[in-house]
């Protein structure tokens, strides 16, 4: 049937037209933008768990940043704590030096002074052994704490102990002196029970920190596997679509070419009527 109302051909070829625009325009903004889904109207369940992945990924962020502030407190107590160990060696030779019988006044005054600015050294470490306002060896020890997921469900905690002098770790106290050969027998115990005491505690703080290192490797490794998945199900293939990219543009000329020849048969019904 020939008709001037009703063009079949051009309606059929202007539904293929537009078909292969809509496609084209899909190709270009997937060059363009380097993502097959880019939007949710692209692929809407894609899309959504896409951004759920990437959400995830920034979360980790922050535990990565949480854990780096965890592990610097903690790194600021360790540091501290050798110090400590170090001032409580010294401080160990001075007693026993001073616990010998028969030593001058002059030696054990030279001692005892000694002994005494070691000691008190101990304290101005435990003062200002501290990370961003978070002290582990103060006389109130604050815990370093990361997160522990993206979700914020749970932490790592490494307890902190208080390294103050007279506490439970450093036995030695404010007042212990070697000015004589008992005073410095007794302070020689304290020093011995201390350096047992810190020795142990620097060893506790030496495994959470590797925990925290683990910790944040493992974070690393899969941020790294959920931008693997991010891509996998959201980055477009450019080799695939530039090769499309061509197809549709040969593809969008013959559906202009198909078009313009079925706009024209209608003027063959002029023909009948010469």
């Amino acid at each position: 049937m020939l008709s001037v109302n009703t063009n079949q051909g051009a309606m059929v070829a202007l539904q293929t037209l537009n078909k292969t625009n809509s496609d084209l325009a899909k190709t270009q903004n997937a060059i363009s933008t380097g993502l097959k889904v880019a939007s949710a109207k692209d692929n809407g369940a894609i899309w959504a768990i896409a951004n759920k992945m990437t959400s995830d990924v920034g979360a980790y962020d922050r535990v990565r940043e949480s854990t780096d502030r965890a592990a610097s407190i903690l790194d600021t107590g360790i540091a501290a704590g050798e110090s400590i160990m170090e001032l409580l060696n010294e401080m160990k030779g001075k007693a026993l030096a001073a616990s010998q019988a028969g030593l001058s006044a002059s030696a054990q005054a030279a001692l005892a002074a000694d002994f005494a600015q070691l000691r008190d050294q101990v304290t101005s470490i435990v003062a200002n052994a501290s990370f961003d306002g978070a002290n582990m060896i103060g006389g109130t020890p604050n815990n370093a704490v990361a997160l522990g997921d993206s979700a914020g469900g749970n932490t790592i905690t490494v307890n902190g102990a208080s390294l103050a002098l007279g506490g439970a770790t450093v036995t030695v106290t404010a007042t212990s002196v070697v000015d004589s050969a008992t005073n410095a027998a007794t302070a020689l115990g304290l020093v011995n029970a201390s350096i047992t005491n810190l020795g142990t505690q620097l060893a506790t703080w030496g495994a959470g920190a590797k925990r925290l290192e683990v910790h944040k490797t493992f974070i690393g490794k899969l941020q790294d596997a959920l931008n693997n998945g991010i891509g996998s199900i959201a980055d477009a293939d450019l080799s695939k679509e530039s090769a499309k990219l061509q197809a549709l543009q040969t593809k969008q000329q013959l559906g202009v070419q198909a078009l313009s020849i079925a706009n024209t048969s209608s003027q063959s019904a002029l023909s009948l009527f010469r």
